[in-house]
């Protein structure tokens, strides 16, 4: 079997121009010719020109391709085990610099220093960027929003991520006592609205309960809040403000 100069460069994707070059400087002589003294190509020629390809593609330059594949102490198995550590080592290079590209996009919007295909694996279809206007326009003058960017500003993927587990926990357990029909404002759900606030105060920023409250009320007047907690369950919105009140209620009499 045996291929024309053009059925090489279309398998190849390289132009006929090229495999005119790679035998002008013997770099990739066709095996055979046609009657018609036209270059045929055999297998052995495809297979040399695959790994011709390979070592390019590498970026080697053409006379270092040659001495490789002409080198008589290398056998196919060789070549075979350099491919590897080079592919190996290329594998590696990539990774790094897409860990630099990554770093380089990170956007700070709320603090959140991620890139958005890191923002999707860290929340899925939740956009904080959307809620963050909503959060700038109310309170971007406060103290509040002043500390919570002070501390975000620097969390990494992996900070994000045991902050979005820490509330994930949080919202399950508060569901759950909504499925189970306990009252919002029972101490069992009063106790998961401290433990939210508490946890928003070490994380984010100062959250005392009149801050709260403020917050409860937003997961239910505005619709993109409201829609986060009841993917979670139905009714979750409401069930969380109500317990949140219940509990800055029980802090008031308490003081």
């Amino acid at each position: 079997m045996s291929y024309s100069v053009g059925q090489v460069a279309g398998f190849a994707g390289i132009t006929v121009r090229t495999l005119h070059h790679y035998d002008e400087i013997g770099l990739l002589a066709p095996g055979g010719r046609s009657h018609a003294g036209h270059r045929r190509y055999s297998d052995a020629d495809l297979d040399r020109l695959q790994q011709i390809l390979f070592y390019r593609e590498l970026g080697f330059p053409l006379d270092e391709v040659a001495a490789l594949l002409d080198d008589p102490e290398a056998d196919p198995r060789a070549h075979l085990r350099r491919q590897h550590e080079l592919l190996t080592a290329r594998i590696a290079k990539l990774q790094q610099m897409a860990e630099a590209v990554e770093t380089a996009m990170e956007a700070r919007r709320m603090g959140i220093n991620l890139t958005p295909e890191e923002k999707f694996e860290v929340f899925g279809d939740f956009d904080p960027d959307e809620h963050a206007e909503e959060v700038e326009r109310r309170w971007g003058d406060t103290e509040a929003y002043a500390e919570s960017q002070r501390r975000t500003a620097a969390y990494t993927k992996e900070d994000w991520k045991r902050l979005t587990s820490g509330f994930d926990a949080i919202h399950a357990r508060m569901a759950d006592l909504l499925a189970a029909g306990v009252a919002a404002d029972s101490t069992e759900a009063m106790d998961v609205a401290e433990e939210h606030r508490l946890f928003m105060h070490s994380t984010s920023y100062d959250c005392d309960h009149a801050f709260h409250v403020c917050l409860g009320d937003m997961y239910v007047s505005d619709a993109r809040f409201t829609a986060t907690y009841e993917a979670i369950r139905p009714g979750l919105a409401v069930y969380m403000r109500d317990a949140i009140r219940a509990n800055a209620a029980r802090a008031g009499a308490a003081g």
